[in-house]
């Protein structure tokens, strides 16, 4: 019969075979997303520091265009970038990781408070020769200078970025000072470099962790005995809160003053300290009556106790990115400005002005890196050291403001990133020792289960993880010699391509 509609097998055998063929598209897709997202952050900051180069060109506006300062930009972008990855997880880790604030919460925060700190109150005269490490008539001619402060920017860069990368934050300032040192050595020879100036950035590498902890187990010690042990709590915290919120206030208000307004107005010590005390007054008046009406209806017991540390941590977090940006963003752009002036001048200086684009440079880069690559070390620091609530991260903030000023006082070199992973060390050590104590008052009878297990088996679960302590401890202790034979060693390279 002529005209008969087709059967409907055949129509649905096309649309399942169109279907199919659909879903293995589909699959592809996925696949091929998936595959690329690990691209996506590297591409990304390689794509910054192409801009900031091209950049540095625009607003030179030299011709013909002079290629130095241009990959000099480049690579004074891609260590912003580093800096922002490693260096500011540690004031956003312990906040994080006691979750007073999301990750991109604390991102965003950091982000801000960074590029403001650079922006508003970075230095704008900074060491070329990165705290006299080198003596700078040691050094032959400007060439000579440029490619040791080049390498200097590379291997430092490059240093940070492998820390980064095995999860070990380590300092940025220090990674300059062994990129400066070792290609001091390789222009100049072992008799350019300071000894006595090398030896006391040597004794940071102890004194800032060891400071730093016992600041911030002392805290805690003091939190527990005076707020956690009390039978009434919230009447404890309502005494107790309100001193602690002044003393960060006054800790903050003086290491700002010494640290992150040396552009706008030079202050000495003794000012510092009376601004922190004024400033420490007016928050303690303030926050009494706000701690009191907020801990109104809250139940006597240790998870009301953390809503009360809060507020504070978040403030003490962006107060800590905001002096970083004032004060570690100018040692690491340092390298770069010398390059800038020496290329433009024809000749170099122990000290130059930083130019504003090299700053902005700067700002944004740590803002890139942290956004892109920030989350691991955030991560790491916060959760993964040690356990950590809002009281203890807030006992890790305070520490890190405190031990730089009683650092300033006694002129002790000190690191903010040892300081700040030092805190949490200490209170995760002062925990474990804590609990030590509390095991051997108690009968072994009246132990609970787990405090009645082997030695051994005790020693395994250790509050503080060990591996993560020594993986950090090694790169501390490597940072500035790994930088300095990478530096001397790019140093001689780029020294022999040059001539």
């Amino acid at each position: 019969m002529t005209g008969a509609p087709e059967p409907q097998t055949s129509n649905t055998n096309r649309w399942t075979t169109l279907d199919r063929d659909l879903k293995r598209i589909s699959r592809i897709e996925e696949a091929t997303t998936y595959v690329a997202r690990p691209m996506v952050a590297p591409s990304i900051a390689l794509a910054f520091i192409v801009f900031a180069g091209i950049a540095s060109a625009v607003l030179l506006g030299q011709f013909p265009v002079n290629m130095i300062v241009v990959t000099a930009a480049g690579f004074g972008a891609y260590m912003a970038i580093n800096i922002g990855a490693n260096d500011v997880a540690n004031n956003m880790g312990p906040a994080v990781g006691a979750n007073a604030l999301t990750l991109g919460g604390a991102i965003l925060i950091a982000a801000i408070f960074e590029s403001a700190g650079a922006l508003l109150a970075g230095g704008d005269v900074v060491s070329t020769i990165s705290k006299g490490i080198i003596d700078p008539s040691a050094v032959a001619d400007a060439d000579t200078f440029i490619w040791a402060m080049m390498a200097a920017l590379i291997s430092s860069a490059l240093w940070v970025n492998l820390a980064t990368w095995i999860g070990a934050p380590v300092s940025t300032t220090h990674s300059v000072v062994g990129g400066v040192m070792g290609a001091g050595i390789a222009a100049a020879g072992l008799a350019s470099v300071s000894w006595p100036t090398m030896g006391a950035i040597a004794a940071s590498w102890v004194i800032s962790p060891v400071l730093g902890g016992a600041v911030a187990a002392g805290f805690l010690a003091l939190i527990k005995h005076r707020i956690i042990y009390r039978e009434d709590k919230i009447a404890a915290a309502r005494t107790w809160v309100p001193l602690l919120v002044a003393i960060m206030a006054g800790a903050f208000a003086s290491y700002l003053a010494l640290k992150g307004l040396k552009r706008v107005v030079r202050i000495d010590l003794s000012a510092a300290l009376l601004i922190g005390l004024v400033v420490g007054g007016i928050a303690w008046a303030v926050a009494r009556p706000l701690i009191h009406r907020q801990s109104e209806g809250l139940e006597n017991r240790n998870k009301s106790l953390k809503t009360l540390f809060g507020l504070p941590l978040v403030i003490s977090a962006a107060l800590l990115s905001f002096a970083h940006g004032a004060n570690d963003v100018a040692n690491a752009v340092g390298p770069l400005a010398a390059i800038v002036h020496a290329a433009e001048a024809g000749d170099f200086a122990a000290r130059v002005a930083i130019p504003t684009w090299v700053m902005v440079i700067g700002a944004f880069g740590i803002s890139f890196g942290l956004f892109l690559f920030g989350p691991k070390l955030i991560r790491m620091v916060g959760s993964q050291i040690t356990k950590l609530n809002p009281m203890r991260a807030f006992c890790v903030a305070l520490s890190a403001a405190i031990t730089v000023i009683v650092a300033s006082w006694l002129g002790l070199p000190v690191s903010s990133t040892h300081i700040a992973v030092g805190g949490v060390f200490g209170v995760g050590f002062y925990r474990e020792w804590h609990m030590e104590q509390r095991r051997l008052r108690v009968s072994s009878a009246q132990r609970p289960p787990e405090q009645r297990l082997p030695r051994a088996e005790r020693q395994r679960r250790k509050l503080v993880r060990r591996s993560h302590f020594m993986t950090i401890v090694a790169a501390w202790i490597v940072t500035v010699p790994a930088a300095a034979l990478l530096s001397g060693g790019i140093f001689l390279v780029l020294n022999a391509v040059a001539n």
